[in-house]
């Protein structure tokens, strides 16, 4: 199979029928062989209904539905485990994402070997007080701090190779962050491409300005479990050791200052103190790496969500 077309969703019932005319144009004009699937987070309206009757019409869709919404990350992670195709394409299902960039998507992995693809839309139709601003200061935040030259890190629509969708796990709210997650698993070859970005036809977004502050939040959990997930005691035991030795030192001195010097009290002193909050915090962190080694030698897994029903899988 050439491409799975991994698509989540909720709430878009009114945009669901003429997105899949649309891709049925474009995988019939290229010949592609190809599996379309339909994430449905929880949707309330006539979303599962809608993907039932295109499934009737298409064995191509298929359809993948959460008893209730687990987040956009999720939807992607059933979809990936889901799918086939040895290029996998990822788009929103308002209609915002264009069909017609499919082929140059599936040519860069395919015939110039790229592990990954981001679309950049480079031209937005969104309110640029509230979504272009702040969504120009996360990208260049993570692009800074992943060192990955993306411009639009959140963009839905991207290509993957099998390998890539196969070897990683996206949970929280970690699809903004699929290029991070891919570069630590190895895959170092990530391309981008500008594409079209249409206005919306159907419904109202479903992201407000917390998905900035989540954003960030995320970017600080993706780096820190990505270089210390696997060995916690790297981090806590090291700024454990850190801080006990420094209070150690202190006690230490005024130790020796209290014997041989005559010098005042410890407890008089407020160096003593610090020395005692220091080996306090010493010990807690040196604790919470050893908890945390054997918390991740030891993890179920992360992602746990009800499936209410398939089609098609």
């Amino acid at each position: 199979m050439n491409l799975s077309i991994v698509i989540p969703l909720l709430n878009e019932d009114e945009s669901l029928p003429e997105l899949t005319a649309w891709i049925e144009k474009v995988m019939m004009a290229n010949a592609y062989s190809y599996e379309v699937i339909f994430v449905d987070d929880g949707s309330t309206d006539n979303s599962w209904k809608v993907i039932e009757e295109l499934r009737a019409k298409n064995p191509q869709i298929k359809g993948i539905k959460f008893q209730r919404n687990y987040g956009k990350s999720a939807a992607l992670n059933e979809g990936f485990k889901a799918s086939q195709g040895d290029v996998i394409i990822t788009m929103d299902a308002d209609m915002q994402d264009s069909p017609d960039e499919i082929p140059s998507l599936l040519k860069m992995i395919v015939e110039d070997g790229f592990d990954l693809v981001s679309g950049w839309k480079k031209k937005r139709y969104d309110n640029t007080l509230t979504k272009n601003i702040p969504s120009k200061l996360f990208n260049a935040a993570a692009r800074s701090m992943s060192k990955i030259k993306l411009h639009d890190f959140n963009c839905g629509l991207k290509a993957y190779s099998k390998k890539v969708v196969k070897s990683i796990e996206v949970y929280g709210e970690m699809h903004r962050y699929v290029p991070v997650l891919a570069k630590w698993a190895g895959f170092r070859k990530i391309g981008e491409k500008v594409v079209e970005h249409r206005a919306r036809k159907f419904g109202v977004t479903k992201f407000g300005w917390s998905r900035f502050v989540n954003g960030f939040l995320d970017l600080m959990t993706i780096f820190f479990v990505g270089k210390f997930g696997k060995r916690p005691m790297h981090f806590f035991g090291l700024w454990g050791s850190f801080s006990f030795f420094i209070g150690l030192g202190i006690f230490t001195y005024l130790s020796i200052s209290k014997f041989f010097f005559d010098a005042i009290g410890m407890t008089q002193r407020p160096l003593f103190y610090f020395a005692l909050m220091m080996m306090v915090i010493g010990t807690q962190l040196f604790l919470a790496g050893f908890i945390g080694e054997l918390i991740s030698r030891n993890s179920a897994e992360r992602n746990s969500y009800l499936i209410e029903e398939k089609v098609g899988l």
